[in-house]
């Protein structure tokens, strides 16, 4: 369902930006990384992610292939990124989470994908903000992402939630048939959220959205150009 609900976000936004109906994208608490402990050490949970080939009729068909070299690449490039912000990145082992359905690592991220929606719902949709958020950026995982502390000694933790589409020969078929008709039809998307997780008390301190109708995750020298988006304003 979180999947579904993202989906709708990002191509609802995409739809009404024009119309400035959608916010920033990035959310904060602190331009500053380690501001108030001095800590500059980021483990990067298994990215949720998954790369699909939007088809003709609109459906999208998972490949598996293309979703474990995104994966790699992306991290990659992120690794790479906060090297030059001399953050320390620490990559968790994202088989972890399909081994352990009920670790914390699993929980964690599941919860990650809810609250990130409640963000964009909330905060990035105009008319849509909480009367006891509207002014504040406040959101939480929870005490219990201490864990993640104590298990890797990390200060903070990042989470990635990440879809990219590619459109097949089909559906570019029908996007040009389309055209002639003056009907206009979707191509891939790029789209996904990353949070930022202070692991001493559980807060959200950064929070970014991405959509996109450009970008491939399936070569590095593309990744990172997703990255630099993903981690647009990232705490320095």
């Amino acid at each position: 369902m979180g999947r579904t609900i993202v989906a709708q976000w990002g191509l609802l936004c995409a739809g009404v930006m024009l119309l400035s109906a959608c916010a920033a994208p990035t959310q904060f608490r602190s331009e500053k990384l380690g501001e108030g402990h001095g800590g500059r050490t980021v483990v990067l949970m298994p990215i949720d992610i998954e790369l699909s080939e939007l088809q003709a009729g609109g459906m999208l068909e998972p490949k598996a292939e293309w979703t474990d070299a995104g994966r790699r690449f992306l991290t990659e490039a992120i690794d790479k990124k906060l090297n030059g912000q001399q953050a320390k990145l620490i990559v968790s082992n994202p088989d972890l989470v399909l081994a352990e359905p009920q670790s914390i690592e699993a929980k964690l991220i599941k919860l990650q994908e809810a609250v990130g929606t409640s963000i964009m719902h909330h905060k990035m949709l105009v008319g849509a903000e909480l009367p006891t958020k509207k002014n504040t950026f406040d959101w939480t995982l929870g005490p219990e992402a201490k864990a993640l502390h104590d298990r890797y000694g990390s200060d903070y933790a990042l989470f990635i939630w990440l879809r990219d589409s590619y459109t097949s020969a089909g559906r570019a078929a029908a996007i040009v048939v389309a055209a002639v008709l003056g009907v206009g039809i979707q191509g891939g998307t790029q789209q996904g959220f990353a949070s930022l997780v202070d692991l001493r008390t559980g807060d959200i301190v950064w929070f970014n959205r991405m959509f996109r109708g450009t970008g491939d995750l399936r070569n590095g020298g593309a990744a990172i150009v997703t990255a630099d988006a993903l981690l647009e304003k990232f705490p320095k």
